[in-house]
């Protein structure tokens, strides 16, 4: 900037391009933005199995009781912004099956949670697994109407034993339970 009388002036930046003060300010809001409607975002698709239904509330693969229903909180859908998402990629079938695989973290619990849709035209099965430190493991069965909208399922939240990130999980989508695999989503990396 150069001082001219009564104040200052500013200078066009070298090759006539934007000015890279305002592109890092407007770059800085974008990211801004993005952070802030990131949990809204994932609270969208709000937690499956509050109705009980015995296809939302799925089986532990160890002797343990399942873990208490999901709790209501004054935030959106339970998720407030202390918690914790780990999510794999954003994946898709040439079947028309489109997933993401998430462990959640709020507090002292830790669950899995896949966003899906479904848009083969029939209703699929899948099999969301939380595995964490020790083999411990839990697995919940989830029925997918035919439906093209988007949906979610979720594990049953467990206390966190170590650290939260020795946690891992992974979606399995099939036209039924001995099917074929359509596709695999995990909360680490994704494969068909």
């Amino acid at each position: 900037m150069q001082r001219r009388s009564g104040g200052y002036r500013a200078e066009a930046p070298p090759g006539g391009g934007p000015d890279p003060r305002r592109v890092r300010l407007v770059a800085l809001a974008g990211v801004v933005v993005v952070v802030l409607a990131l949990p809204l975002a994932v609270a969208s698709a709000g937690p499956v199995g509050d109705d009980g239904s015995p296809s939302a509330r799925g089986a532990a693969d160890d002797d343990r009781p399942p873990s208490p229903g999901p709790r209501r909180s004054p935030l959106p859908l339970g998720l407030g912004l202390a918690t914790a998402a780990r999510c794999g990629p954003e994946l898709s079938s040439p079947d028309g099956v489109e997933a993401q695989t998430c462990v959640l973290t709020q507090g002292e619990e830790t669950w899995a949670r896949t966003y899906y849709r479904n848009a083969t035209g029939e209703a699929l099965s899948s099999a969301l697994t939380l595995m964490g430190p020790g083999g411990r493991a839990v697995q919940m069965n989830c029925a997918m109407d035919a439906e093209d909208d988007p949906g979610a399922c979720e594990t049953p939240r467990e206390h966190t034993a170590g650290d939260p990130g020795a946690y891992s999980a992974v979606a399995e989508f099939a036209r039924s339970a001995e099917g074929p695999l359509l596709l695999r989503s995990g909360s680490n990396s994704g494969r068909r």
